[in-house]
């Protein structure tokens, strides 16, 4: 007995938005989630060691000279709001970052963007930036004292050293990865070095090189208590190294939280940058 076959031929297959899509697993490979659920995994990521800190200190199993509760870490908190000057902090340790930032970026970038494009240029500055970069920050800070003063110029400097030779690094192979296919249309169509340099490779080279700002900053806050121990009197680093000095566990929590919470707010505010900015390479 002949038994009919159901065909399998496109033309008789339903069409796609009649058809059942299957749904991709969370936890698929280079996946996509709702934003809902990327809000809600962010909330467990952040409650989980925070509960665990609670439990930690309700145990008792830490002595709390030795780790604070989230309870004396908020009261040290508004106090140090209130009456112990945290304004002045604040704003110091944010100016002292921003200019070192700063600094390194305008450096760097016009370097990094020759060592990317040019050999001789790599040639030039790579193997020298490759020798410095592994020498530890605070070992220039002797130096920055002897150079610059106890002022607000050697700490910045101290910053601008932490940043700058692994951003030009990190610019420059930004720059590498450029496709040579785009070079070379351009170049197809009679375009000057000038206009491949600055219509072609740094256009496609920018959304790597936002990234890498965004890495590079966070690398600038880690070098904010270096360079506050280089003769300061205000800053949030000060204050944490002040506080170690008088065993303030609650205080020291609380300035580590505050720079957390400033340098998450400012790579938010990179990450939206980068999204109005480069809005093709939504879902990448």
């Amino acid at each position: 007995m002949k038994t009919d076959r159901v065909s399998s031929t496109p033309a008789e297959r339903p069409p796609l938005s009649r058809r059942r899509r299957r749904k991709a697993p969370l936890w698929s490979i280079r996946g996509q989630v709702a934003p809902h659920t990327y809000v809600i995994m962010a909330c467990i990521g952040i409650a989980v060691p925070f509960l665990a800190w609670v439990a930690v200190n309700a145990l008792g199993t830490v002595p709390r000279i030795f780790m604070a509760s989230p309870t004396d870490v908020a009261l040290r908190f508004v106090s140090w709001l209130s009456n112990e000057g945290f304004g002045a902090d604040f704003w110091t340790s944010v100016s002292r970052v921003s200019l070192g930032f700063l600094a390194s970026l305008a450096l760097a970038l016009p370097l990094g963007l020759l060592s990317g494009t040019f050999k001789p240029a790599e040639a030039l500055l790579e193997p020298a930036m490759d020798f410095v970069r592994y020498m530890p920050a605070v070992a220039f800070v002797p130096l920055m004292l002897l150079w610059c003063g106890v002022g607000e110029t050697s700490k910045v400097a101290v910053i601008f050293v932490g940043t700058f030779f692994q951003m030009l690094l990190m610019f420059a192979d930004d720059v590498r990865r450029v496709p040579m296919q785009q070079i070379e249309a351009a170049q197809t169509m009679g375009a000057t070095r000038r206009e491949v340099v600055y219509r072609v490779i740094f256009p496609s080279a920018a959304p790597a090189m936002l990234t890498t700002c965004r890495i590079t900053l966070g690398w600038a806050w880690t070098y904010l208590v270096v360079a506050e121990m280089v003769a300061a009197n205000s800053g949030l680093g000060y204050a944490i190294l002040k506080a170690q000095r008088f065993l303030q566990t609650d205080k020291i929590f609380a300035g580590l939280i505050v720079i957390g919470v400033i340098g998450l707010v400012q790579d938010q505010v990179l990450r939206g940058l980068h999204k109005v900015l480069f809005p093709y390479l939504k879902g990448r």
